[in-house]
C-alpha cells in the first residue's frame, strides 16, 4: 500500500488491535454530531460520558479496583474537554485502550451506534464495513501534458505523488519539440487525428512518441501502487482509452473511465464523477459472491452453521462472508479440538463467535460483507460463508 495511503483505518492499525490482548480492553463507539445545532448542543459528549458510565460499571462488576479504572479511563475523559475534537467531527469516533497501550481514537466516515466494551479483546466488528464498503480504487487522470493519481474511495479522496520519470521524460519521448506538440494536443478537440499534425516524422511517428510517454505512465503507476488489490480507473478524452490499454501492465484497469480532459477539474468533481463511476464495480463483486454461494448451496464450498463457519474462519478457509445486521452470538472456541461453544448470553469469559468469524475472515484475506437479513444470501441463518475449499 502507498505510503500516502487515505484509508481512514490502515489495515496494519487495525491488525494491531485484532492482536492485542489483556485482562480489558476498552472499545467505544459513538455517533458524532455534524450539524453545527447538535454540536452546540454538547449532544456527543453526553452520549461519550454515558459509554464511560458502561464501562465503569463494567470493569467494577469484573472487581477492578475504582483507583485503577480511574487511572485506565483518564485519557478517555479527557477528551471531554478537547474543542478540536467536537468542533471538526466525522460521523463516527472509535476509541480503544487498555492497561498495556495508550489510547487511541479514530475520526471514522461510519455512523456508529452507541456501544461500550471492557473485554479481553477489542471489539472491531463496527470498523470492518470501511474494507468492503467504502471502495477503494485509483484514479489517473492523463493527456498528453498532465497526470495526476488519486487514491479514493467513497469517502476520501487524495493525489499522490508520482515519481517525475514519467513527466520529466517527456521530452525525451516525443523529442524537443515537446511543447508545441502538447498545443497540437491540446487543440485537437478529442480526435485522434487532431492529437498529431503538421511536425516531425509524420502521424505514424507522433502516435509511437505518445505509446512510448504511455509506457512510461504505466510504469510509474504500477510501481507506485504496491498493493495491486484496488481497481485503477482512467480519466481522459476517450481516444486515449485504447492507446493506454494497449500499454497497461497495472492487473485491475477498469473496463470505464471518466470520459473529458480532466486538467481544470475541482477536487469534489474529480471525486464524484470518479465514484459515479466506479460504484458499480464495488457492488458486482458483492453480487458474484452472493450468487456463487447460491449456485453452489448443496456443496461443501458453502456453510450456514456457525459450528462450521468459525473453525474455517479461524483457519483460513473462508472466501466470503456473509453477516446479517443484529445481535452479536456469544460464546467460546477450543482452538485444541477447532469446535466451538454457544452461550445464552455475554459474558466476561466469552467472546463474540460472529466477530471471531469476521475478523478473522478479514486478517486472512477473505471478504466480509454486513447485510440486512432479507439480503442474506440464505436468509433463514445469520451467517453463510462461502469457502476456499
Amino acid at each position: 500500500m502507498p505510503s500516502e495511503s487515505i484509508h481512514p483505518f490502515p489495515r496494519p492499525a487495525f491488525e494491531n488491535l485484532a492482536k492485542h490482548r489483556a485482562d480489558y480492553c476498552v472499545s467505544i463507539y459513538l455517533p458524532m454530531d455534524l450539524q453545527g445545532r447538535e454540536q452546540n448542543k454538547h449532544l456527543a459528549q453526553a452520549k461519550l460520558k454515558q459509554c464511560l458510565k458502561e464501562v465503569q460499571t463494567e470493569l467494577s462488576e469484573k472487581n477492578v479496583t475504582a483507583e485503577a479504572i480511574t487511572g485506565l479511563l483518564r485519557p478517555v475523559e479527557s477528551l471531554l474537554s478537547n474543542v478540536e475534537l467536537w468542533r471538526n467531527p466525522s460521523e463516527g469516533l472509535a476509541i480503544f485502550l487498555s492497561p498495556e497501550m495508550d489510547m487511541q481514537y479514530h475520526l471514522l466516515p461510519l455512523e456508529f451506534e452507541q456501544q461500550a466494551y471492557a473485554d479481553r479483546h477489542f471489539h472491531l466488528i463496527p470498523i470492518l464495513p470501511l474494507f468492503h464498503t467504502d471502495g477503494r480504487y485509483y484514479l489517473l487522470e492523463l493527456s498528453q501534458d498532465y497526470i495526476s493519481l488519486y487514491e479514493a474511495s467513497r469517502n476520501e479522496f487524495r493525489k499522490l505523488h508520482l515519481e517525475q520519470e514519467a513527466p520529466g521524460q517527456l521530452e525525451d519521448a516525443v523529442g524537443y519539440d515537446f511543447e508545441e506538440k502538447q498545443l497540437q494536443f491540446r487543440s485537437g478537440q478529442g480526435s485522434q487525428a487532431g492529437m498529431f499534425h503538421g511536425h516531425g516524422a509524420g502521424k505514424d511517428d507522433e502516435l509511437k512518441e505518445l505509446i512510448t510517454f504511455l509506457r512510461m505512465v504505466d510504469k510509474s503507476v504500477t510501481s507506485k501502487i504496491t498493493d495491486k488489490t484496488a481497481p485503477l480507473m482512467l480519466s481522459c478524452v476517450d481516444e486515449l482509452v485504447p492507446l493506454y490499454n494497449q500499454v497497461n501492465t497495472y492487473p485491475l484497469l477498469y473496463e470505464n473511465h471518466v470520459s473529458g480532459d480532466p486538467e481544470f477539474k475541482k477536487d469534489d468533481q474529480r471525486h464524484r464523477e470518479s465514484w459515479e463511476a466506479i460504484a458499480p464495480y464495488f457492488t458486482k463483486t458483492r453480487e458474484e459472491k452472493s450468487t456463487a454461494f447460491r449456485e453452489m448451496f448443496h456443496t461443501q464450498k458453502v456453510a450456514v452453521a456457525l459450528e462450521d463457519i468459525v473453525p474455517a474462519a479461524i483457519n483460513g478457509k473462508v472466501d466470503t462472508l456473509f453477516v446479517a445486521k443484529g445481535p452479536a452470538i456469544y460464546g467460546s472456541f477450543d482452538e485444541k479440538n477447532n469446535t466451538i461453544g454457544v452461550d445464552k448470553e455475554k459474558s466476561h469469559g466469552n467472546t463474540s463467535l460472529t466477530e471471531l468469524a469476521a475478523v478473522n475472515t478479514f486478517l486472512q484475506g477473505g471478504r466480509v460483507y454486513f447485510l440486512p437479513a432479507e439480503e442474506m444470501p440464505d436468509k433463514e441463518t445469520p451467517i453463510n460463508a462461502l469457502l476456499r475449499y
